[in-house]
């Protein structure tokens, strides 16, 4: 009778093992496909970071080349023209002819004088030169000049430019959100302000016009007519940062956090 006992234990014992092996085999080849699904989504997101590093940096080297193409060769068409306008003597001309010739060039100036400003503000040099919080000062006082619209900027001096191309995407970030409240916002006050917070440099849109909700945000940008907001959540991505749309009694916010200390290898 005690072998019959003690050949059941030892059945027991072995099923016990056998089941014990079982689950350890079950949760081990769990583990490993956790493990290989988290490596997958870790490539998958470094692929898609670099297509989007390729794509920005395709879109900056395509301002670059436009800029130096509206300075170096329109601009130097226009130069001439007004040159070739001026050598017209003016008072050899009638009355109606000489009114002709002073609002040609009149144009011919605000033509040559825009063709620059186009051309600065695609190409980032004042922003290597000087850093971002000089380019955001310049662009909103050049944006905005002759407008009815009041811009203002409150931005923290502590910050200084460390990595040339992670600020030129926030630049470029600005930017487009500064143009389309221009465009779509009839606001009649912007204010940008920032603030270095450690390791984090917090900027902030303001305006009173009519804004965009986080949701309405994230519904355009997936729109063939929402090719700027695009650009913008891809700036964000690679930046590594997060943008957050926000509407109060006052008006509308645009948040934007940035890790800045740290360059990513």
């Amino acid at each position: 009778m005690s072998d019959v006992i003690y050949l059941v234990i030892i059945g027991i014992g072995v099923m016990l093992l056998m089941v014990v092996s079982i689950l350890l085999a079950v949760i081990y080849n769990q583990r490993k496909k956790n493990q290989h699904r988290l490596a997958m989504e870790k490539l998958r997101e470094h692929q898609q970071n670099q297509l989007i590093e390729a794509a920005v940096r395709s879109e900056e080297t395509e301002r670059h080349r436009i800029a130096e193409t509206l300075h170096d060769e329109i601009g130097a068409i226009l130069s001439s023209a007004k040159l070739h306008l001026l050598g017209i003597k003016a008072t050899m001309l009638d009355q109606r002819d000489q009114q002709l010739h002073e609002k040609g060039r009149e144009l011919l100036n605000d033509v040559i004088q825009k063709v620059r400003g186009i051309s600065h503000n695609l190409h980032s040099n004042i922003l290597k030169e000087f850093g971002l919080n000089e380019a955001i000062r310049h662009f909103i006082k050049k944006i905005t000049h002759g407008t009815l619209l009041n811009a203002t900027t409150n931005l923290d001096d502590n910050y200084t430019t460390e990595f040339p191309e992670a600020d030129i995407s926030i630049y470029r970030i600005i930017q487009e959100l500064v143009n389309n409240i221009i465009k779509y916002a009839d606001a009649s006050e912007i204010l940008i302000s920032s603030e270095l917070k450690k390791d984090d440099l917090a900027l902030v849109i303001f305006h009173n016009g009519n804004g965009l909700t986080q949701e309405q945000f994230e519904k355009l940008r997936f729109q063939k007519d929402g090719l700027g907001l695009k650009n913008i959540q891809n700036r964000i991505i690679l930046l590594k940062g997060t943008i957050q749309f926000e509407k109060s009694e006052e008006g509308y916010r645009i948040i934007i956090e940035v890790p800045v200390n740290a360059k990513e290898s």
